[in-house]
């Protein structure tokens, strides 16, 4: 039986000795050129996912690739402090002490926050140590300190000086769960089925009435107005004429406004500017009060009269039955539509007309908008500059205001008299009167308000730091597409308004990586894959292989194949370099070729060499771990290994110094995917002058380019006589590497040349009939045609060797 590789020892080991020697460390002072990640900052109540893993699995191959690349490299780690999500595991903790927030206070409460994040938070950083990523530890960051909040309050000072920021009211995401505004970044619009409900709103004059069609019957207790689009010849009569509200017995305008859809129910709807975005923004172009007849719990409020108190599904039972009572229900039927929800806490978006600090967005963005129509930020795939650019060209006010106890505190002091006054620290006296008694803002800032600083905050900022001269701008930021507006686009805005450029010139959004049938990964659906447990099963290497392997610009289903293909890639390697290593004695590498098997290896690790260098550039993860694969697996064990080892068992030194060197090579192109592994047998190599994590990455080399293609013979010959018993025509040294791969004294057969040939004719035909298929070409999967073309190229050459 093969020895294994046993990676979890091995992992610890090499993760521990390359922090303790300082090798991810990167210097302000440091001449060489710098490489900078920026790493989207995980919540510190997070646990690794399997989005967190491929994440850093892609970074680390890059910050891996670059320091080996003599780049100065940095990879920032640390966290954001998640307001709404460690809000709410305290409050559940409280809860279940039988207090609230109340019990507590403020004070008590932030102080709890610190100790659980002391006790239990941050554990995410330890898994991506497991993970084997090369954060560059020592210079951990986090939302919360002193240093980092400090830059978050210049920054809304600054915004607020440039007249960006304003306190206003207008219509936000209530989630009555997390008892505070949401952005409209974090509400899930989810499929529902609710009761589409016709209601019959008789004419304020005369006899008649108009037909509006709701799921929501308890709002319509705040409703303003009745509208119609303009071009609606049913009910162009109507409109300046007015409507009497049942049950609330209001009466209300017709008005005519082009953004009513005219096939959604009757094509007249109510207007409840209190509820509803587009009610809202209708409501304030024709100058509509705002009442809200729904609270910040969900419940029915005193505006609701009689309703008061209830809920409103019990609210909706009630005004229901008495709308049929008095006949003014046309119809009810089921509905099944899209509804806002919170995606912290799942509870259903109350939209509310609220006072809350915004800021003013249409102007900020425009040289973002700029940099990303330049290209001096680009996308990959490219679609997302496009998605981007809709997103910041369509631009909304950002609520920044959370109605929350634990976060930045908003930098606002009221007096008395109601002035505001805006500092970095807390004055001494309001700005406008004079007045010492002062009170600060309640609300908390936004969590992404402060991540939008991270690539600069971190080095330092406000300060001119050397490490911001050094590290800004960085280079690559790689992210998941769900962050693309909540934090990428506000990275960009933010960094070009207090640093004058963009934070780095290349985004990279990673491949979201679904359950095996298709879903979505959940904990709470029994589809989620926890990667701590690949990595215990698997080991780390295999893990991140797997998983960059999987990687594209398509979203891909998860697939434990691709992990175990990992887990034998590093026994393969492992065994091949025992091979060699107790067979060279005391060589040294160095090239020193003499048979055509050690040209070609040489020339097919060169040839390797450059695509994955392309691969890596392009963030094609998935192509350079296929060229590892077949260059270790294929290329070095199957083929170089089997032809050079009568050679090395007879003691031949240049075979030995030769597949050192090879070797070496080898390991170099590797250790950015798996690192451990490598690393081990590194160590394990003649003569090591540094750790394989600082090694030089292999330079170009095409003196052996033209034996790239040398053992092509040989390997069309192989398949072709383990399948037919059939010989082709090979030279002396081609002869001899196909006798060591296939061993044909072992063979019994007596192979058919013609029938073989016929064999291949009719292949060939079979798949030139499916590619000149249109239909097949154009509806098949790019895969599988490619795989067809691949085929039907392999049968020609089998067929041309064959025939000589």
């Amino acid at each position: 039986m093969e020895p294994l590789y046993k990676p979890q020892g091995v992992e610890e080991r090499w993760q521990r000795t390359w922090e303790e020697e300082g090798l991810y460390n990167a210097e302000a002072d440091d001449p060489r050129e710098p490489f900078v990640i920026c790493l989207p900052p995980p919540n510190v109540t997070d646990r690794l996912h399997m989005g967190h893993a491929l994440n850093a699995s892609v970074q680390d191959v890059l910050i891996r690739w670059h320091r080996m690349r003599d780049f100065n490299a940095l990879w920032q780690p640390g966290y954001d402090h998640a307001g709404i999500a460690l809000q709410a595991v305290m409050v559940k903790r409280l809860a279940g002490e039988g207090l609230t927030l109340q019990d507590v206070g403020r004070a008590r409460f932030v102080e709890l926050c610190w100790d659980f994040i002391r006790d239990y938070g941050g554990q995410i950083m330890g898994q991506l140590r497991t993970l084997g990523d090369s954060l560059d530890y020592r210079r951990h960051r986090f939302t919360m300190d002193d240093e980092y909040a400090r830059a978050v309050m210049r920054f809304f000072v600054h915004l607020a000086d440039k007249g960006y920021i304003y306190r206003g009211t207008r219509i936000v995401n209530w989630c009555p769960g997390c008892a505070s505004t949401v952005s409209d970044l974090e509400v899930d619009h989810l499929e529902v089925d609710d009761t589409l409900t016709w209601i019959r709103y008789p004419l304020a004059e005369g006899d008649g009435h108009v037909t509006i069609a709701t799921v929501r019957p308890p709002t319509m207790l705040a409703d303003v107005a009745v509208a119609v689009h303009p071009d609606d010849e049913r009910y162009r009569e109507l409109v300046g004429k007015e409507a009497i509200v049942p049950i609330a017995e209001r009466r209300v305008p017709i008005i005519a406004d082009e953004r009513v859809d005219r096939e959604f129910g009757t094509g007249a709807v109510k207007i409840t500017p209190g509820h509803d975005p587009m009610d809202w923004e209708i409501g304030r172009d024709h100058g509509l009060p705002e009442p809200m007849v729904i609270g910040l719990d969900g419940r029915m409020t005193e505006e609701a009269g009689e309703f008061a108190g209830l809920t409103q599904a019990e609210a909706d039972e009630q005004i229901v039955a008495r709308l049929e009572e008095r006949g003014l229900i046309e119809k009810r039927e089921p509905f099944r539509h899209a509804v806002g929800h919170c995606n912290r806490s799942g509870d259903r978006i109350e939209p509310l007309v609220l006072l809350q600090w915004w800021v003013e967005m249409k102007e900020l963005v425009q040289p973002a908008i700029a940099a990303l129509r330049d290209g001096r930020v680009r996308s990959k795939p490219e679609q997302q500059t496009k998605v981007m650019l809709s997103y910041l060209e369509n631009i909304r006010p950002w609520c920044i205001s959370r109605q929350l106890w634990w976060g930045h505190r908003i930098p606002v002091w009221y007096c008395p008299d109601a002035h505001t006054t805006i500092a970095e620290t807390e004055p001494s006296a309001c700005a406008e009167c004079g007045s010492a008694e002062l009170r600060q803002e309640d609300d908390v800032l936004d969590t992404w308000f402060s991540s939008a600083l991270w690539p600069f905050a971190t080095l330092g900022w406000p300060e001119e730091t050397p490490d911001l001269e050094t590290f800004y701008p960085g280079d690559v930021c790689s992210t998941g597409r769900d962050i693309n507006f909540l934090w990428v686009s506000r990275m960009i805005w933010a960094g070009i308004e207090l640093m004058g450029e963009p934070p780095f010139h290349d985004v990279n959004y990673h491949s979201m990586i679904l359950a095996a049938d298709g879903r979505r990964m959940s904990k709470s659906l029994g589809t989620g894959v926890d990667p701590t447990d690949l990595i215990e099963e698997h080991g780390a290497d295999a893990t991140r292989y797997g998983l960059l392997k999987m990687s594209s610009t398509q979203d891909v289903r998860f697939s434990v194949g691709a992990i175990e293909e990992g887990r034998k890639l590093a026994n393969k390697l492992w065994n091949v370099s025992r091979l060699i290593l107790a067979n060279v004695a005391d060589a040294l590498p160095e090239i020193r070729p003499r048979d055509i098997e050690e040209r070609w290896i040489l020339a097919r690790i060169d040839a390797a060499r450059a695509e994955i260098e392309r691969a890596i550039a392009a963030f094609e993860f998935s192509a350079a771990t296929s060229t590892l694969y077949h260059l270790t697996f294929d290329d070095y064990c199957d083929w170089y290994a089997e032809a050079i080892k009568p050679r090395l068992y007879d003691g031949n030194d240049d075979a030995r110094a030769t597949a050192l060197a090879a070797l070496e090579r080898l390991l170099k192109l590797l250790h950015p995917v798996m690192p451990h592994v490598t690393e081990e047998i590194w160590s394990n190599l003649p003569a090591r002058e540094s750790r394989l994590i600082v090694a030089p990455w292999p330079a170009e080399d095409e003196r052996f380019a033209d034996d790239l293609h040398a053992l092509d013979r040989v390997q069309e010959a192989t398949p072709i006589f383990k399948r037919s018993g059939v010989r082709i025509d090979l030279d002396d040294d081609q002869r001899r590497i196909f006798e060591s791969k296939v061993r044909p004294e072992r063979v019994q057969a007596d192979g058919d040349p013609t029938a073989e040939i016929a064999r291949l004719e009719k292949e060939i035909s079979r798949a030139e009939g499916m590619l000149a298929n249109e239909r097949f070409v154009s509806k098949a999967p790019a895969d599988v045609v490619e795989a067809e073309r691949d085929k039907l190229e392999r049968y020609r050459r089998e067929l041309d060797a064959i025939r000589g």
